[in-house]
Order: structure tokens, then C-alpha cells, then sequence
């Protein structure tokens, strides 16, 4: 972060003398006024509902231009990263800064498959838990509880132990994810199987029983490995936020992700996908492909309520790069399974043509995003739409982990304090009993 040669002033129409603040440029993206010291000076805080138009940190990680359309991780193109890398180089790069060499990935690899297995007295914590409870329920409770197992690395000061619950984190997460998918549908958990790379493990967990040899699919892996790249880390969104805002009070790692997990949770946010083949499903349910007609009509109507969903997005004002890789494996995972005829998949396939083709949504840039695509391509495998977001988190985590850690090292980084705009009653005297 370097200071420009311009400086914002603030002027008020009152006469109050103005205010001159620091402009910071970073090494991309827009420009940044300093107001750390506008309180101090004016006695005025600043007003920004949604955080539309406050940088809340300084980061290295992931830069996105939304008009562009450009996603950069560590600045490598997202489009090079998901055709040229595995998630293994992925997560090694928002870590540690760069892509691994070949020894490197090696002895990446080695210790987050190493650390795959939890601890067994989880399977108990796991029984406090209803058969019916949503996957991210459960998934929140598993993170969190992880303290309670690992509290020998906790200490977020110590940069050994925040490697290490890092590590213990990326490893654990998807064994955590099976366990609470096998655990709803009442089968034995599979334990990871170390000669497995990262997705085709958490295919096995998932679908593996011990009746029979659980062969993995290498386009279904694939197909997960790349979901897991472009949900790795997407900037200061609402989860990371949480993530940061709670790590900057000294809390432990494991709880900070948690706090993470519980914020992905939301539908406006991880939930995206899911809501996204719920509302599949409702159309499939009142007509399928012969409606889909009718249902954008309703879309169009802002009285009707009916919102398309799976389609445009908060920071991309153009096409969601990870989009375009989605859709390719989307058509590769369905041509694989020989799902190409199957009724839902031929709706999808009509909302997305009309919405690229329609003027009404080309004209507002509603294109498909990384969710609806995404969305399709883990039903296809028969990952349960309830367990989706589980499948964000545990690709996010590494994301997480990175901002995490960059906030703990920043020697700026203060505990998260918001401020706001009051508007509820001044000062009063409590009356007697007898009085209200």
C-alpha cells in the first residue's frame, strides 16, 4: 500500500474549516481515502449500509474487477488456475503466496492427506445431533467442536499453530462433511483413504460403503476438484468478513471458521445454489420445460415476487468468470452420467437459454452464474441439494484460513468495531411503576 500524490478533502456547507485525508493506492482496483482519523477531526462517522463503498482491510490475496469480469487469485487469472492446477496447487497459492514446485505440492499434499482422520470421540459428538438435521447445522457444530479436540494449536499469535490448524482444517473439513451426510442417511461413516487425491477421497467418504470397493469416477473428481477452485476464496464477501470480525477479537481458529460456516449458511449467500435447484424443482413441479415460459413472465413482474435465482450477481456486473468453467464441466459430468435427457437438466438448460438469449436479462446482465451451474453439476454426482452449501464451505475454508491469517500478521489489524447512526430515543428518566 503506497500513499498517492492526491489527498480527498471534505468540505462542509456550514462553514466548519475542511478536512484533508490520505489517498492510498493499491496495485490494482480503485483508489482508497484514509477516514481513520475523520472521527478525531469532525466528531462525524460515515454511513455505508453493505459495506458498498468501504475497503475494511488491506489484502494480497484475491483481486475482483466485477465490470470486468476478472477473478485473480494471488494475480493468476482464475481461468489459467482451473485448467492448468488441481486444488492442492490452489490452496498452497492463497496460503503461502505462490503456486508449490513439484517437491512442494508433494509434501503438501503428503501432510493435508495426513491429517484427513478426526478425532473418534466426534462420532459421539456427532449422535447429540436429530437424523433430520440440515448438514450446515451439524457442519457448524463439528467446526467449532474442533477446539475442544485440537486445542494444542489454538493460540492464533503462534504462527506453528495457525499452520498447523490450518492444515488440520483443509484436511478435516471434507471427512467432517461426509460424516455429517452419511450420519442424516443412517450409514457407517467411510473413513479417507490416503493413495486418494483431495476430491476423489471426499468421493468415496461420500458414496463408499463398506459392503464393496468404492471406484472413483475421474470425471466426477475432476468435476469436484474444479468446484473447489472456484469457490476457494472470492475477496471480502459476507463469510470472509465474518471471519475476519471474529478472528480479530483473539478467538481460535477453528472458531473463527465456524463463525464462517454459519454465515455461508444464509441463502443470499452460500445458499445460492441450493435455492437455486429448489427453484428447479418448483418448476419442475408445476409443468417442467412447457412453463418455463410462464415462470419468466412472472420473473419479469416485479409485483409477482417470483425471483430467478442462479442468475447475476452482487460484484460481477458482466459474466461470472467461473462460470464459463462451470458450464464446461457441467456438460462434461452430464454427458458422463448420461444424464442429458433427464427432465430437470433439460429445464435447466431452457432457463439458460432463454436468459442468455432474452433481452430482458441480457440488457440487466442476468447471466447464469458459478452457483447455478455448480448447482447442477453436484446433483448430477447425487450430492443432496441440503448439502451443497457444506460443499462451499469446505472449498472456502482454505480462503478463509489465508484471510485469516493475513489479518493476524497485518500490524495494523485492530478488533472489528462498526460504528452507527442512531436513531432510537435521547436520554429519558424511567418513570415510576405507577406512571407507564
Amino acid at each position: 500500500m503506497k500513499i498517492s500524490d492526491n489527498k480527498a478533502t471534505i468540505s462542509f456547507s456550514n462553514g466548519d474549516p475542511s478536512f484533508e485525508m490520505p489517498v492510498y493506492k493499491g496495485s490494482i482496483g480503485p483508489d482508497v481515502i484514509d477516514i481513520r482519523k475523520l472521527y478525531g477531526q469532525t466528531g462525524m462517522f460515515t454511513y455505508d449500509p453493505g459495506f458498498l463503498s468501504t475497503a475494511s482491510c488491506q489484502s494480497a490475496i484475491t483481486y475482483i474487477d466485477g465490470d470486468k469480469g476478472e477473478l485473480l487469485y494471488r494475480g493468476y487469472p482464475i481461468e489459467q488456475l482451473a485448467t492448468n492446477c488441481d486444488f492442492m496447487d490452489t490452496c498452497h497459492l492463497l496460503m503461502y503466496g505462490d503456486l508449490p514446485s513439484v517437491q512442494k505440492k508433494k509434501e503438501f499434499t503428503h501432510i493435508v492427506t495426513h491429517h484427513t482422520m478426526v478425532n473418534e470421540q466426534m462420532q459421539f459428538f456427532m449422535r447429540g445431533f436429530r437424523r433430520d438435521a440440515h448438514p450446515m447445522a451439524v457442519l457448524t457444530g463439528l467446526v467449532g467442536g474442533l477446539s475442544a479436540f485440537y486445542h494444542d494449536s489454538t493460540d492464533i499469535n503462534n504462527a506453528e499453530h495457525r499452520d498447523i490448524s490450518a492444515i488440520r482444517l483443509i484436511a478435516k473439513m471434507p471427512t467432517m462433511v461426509a460424516m455429517a451426510y452419511k450420519y442424516g442417511i443412517g450409514q457407517p461413516y467411510v473413513y479417507p483413504k490416503n493413495d486418494l487425491s483431495y476430491a476423489g477421497n471426499f468421493l468415496r467418504m461420500m458414496f463408499g460403503t463398506p459392503c464393496e470397493e468404492y471406484v472413483v469416477n475421474p470425471v466426477l473428481e475432476k468435476a469436484l476438484d474444479r468446484i473447489f477452485i472456484l469457490h476457494a476464496d472470492h475477496e471480502q464477501n459476507a463469510s470472509t468478513s465474518t471471519v475476519r470480525l471474529c478472528g480479530s477479537s483473539g478467538t481460535n481458529p477453528f472458531a473463527a471458521i465456524a463463525a464462517g460456516v454459519a454465515c455461508l449458511w444464509g441463502p443470499a449467500h452460500g445458499g445460492a445454489n441450493e435455492a437455486c435447484l429448489n427453484m428447479l424443482g418448483e418448476i419442475q413441479r408445476n409443468g417442467g420445460v412447457e412453463k418455463v415460459g410462464e415462470f419468466i413472465t412472472q420473473v419479469k413482474d416485479k409485483n409477482s415476487g417470483v425471483k430467478l435465482m442462479g442468475f447475476g450477481h452482487r460484484v460481477y456486473k458482466n459474466y461470472d468468470p467461473r462460470a464459463k468453467l462451470m458450464q464446461e464441466t457441467c456438460n462434461e459430468v452430464l454427458a458422463e452420467l448420461g444424464l442429458e435427457n433427464d427432465p430437470l437438466f433439460k429445464l435447466a438448460k431452457a432457463l439458460e437459454k432463454i436468459a442468455l438469449e432474452d433481452d430482458y436479462f441480457v440488457s440487466r446482465k442476468l447471466y447464469p452464474n458459478v452457483d447455478f451451474y455448480s448447482g447442477i453439476v453436484q446433483r448430477a454426482i447425487g450430492i443432496p441439494v441440503n448439502l451443497f452449501t457444506g460443499i462451499f464451505a469446505m472449498a472456502r475454508t482454505v480462503g478463509w484460513i489465508a484471510q485469516l491469517n493475513e489479518m493476524i500478521a497485518d500490524p495494523e489489524y485492530k478488533i472489528g468495531r462498526p460504528r452507527q447512526l442512531f436513531t432510537g430515543s435521547v436520554r429519558r428518566d424511567v418513570p415510576a411503576a405507577d406512571k407507564r
